[in-house]
């Protein structure tokens, strides 16, 4: 529609613009998203019918927002180890760099039977007990 045809355009200058003297277009229609007066005058009805309103529920660590945390298994790297080096005895050590396949973390659950150097950024204690009992062992990167 062109702007020179909105009802907009006849009532510039009125004070009200047709909404009249008492409600001046101010109640909950004039925006969809909320309702009107939830943190003023309708704050006891926020509190005694809706107490989910606002979503918000105790602490959040600052540590814990914006991290990316990608996590592998002990258990994980025999089936891994499998894929990458299909021809490669059971027996000899391979080294393997968890940073360069995507993971930051190694945890221990599961088990672990051919000896493996891990090259991870952070690793949980039991996964590290676990690769030593095999014969392997985890370098920090």
């Amino acid at each position: 529609m062109p702007h020179r045809l909105r009802k907009i355009r006849k009532l510039r200058g009125s004070r009200t613009c047709g909404y009249g003297r008492v409600g001046q277009h101010r109640k909950g229609g004039s925006k969809g998203e909320r309702k009107v007066g939830r943190h003023k005058h309708g704050w006891s009805y926020v509190i005694k019918y809706e107490p989910d309103y606002f979503r918000k529920r105790g602490f959040t660590s600052p540590k814990s927002l914006n991290r990316n945390v990608n996590v592998i298994n002990v258990g994980e790297l025999e089936d891994l180890l499998g894929r990458l080096y299909p021809k490669r005895r059971k027996t000899s050590k391979v080294t393997l760099d968890l940073g360069e396949l995507g993971y930051t973390k190694l945890l221990g659950r599961g088990r672990i039977s051919r000896p493996v150097t891990v090259k991870v950024e952070a690793y949980s204690e039991s996964a590290a007990e676990k690769i030593e009992e095999a014969g392997g062992k985890i370098i920090s990167a």
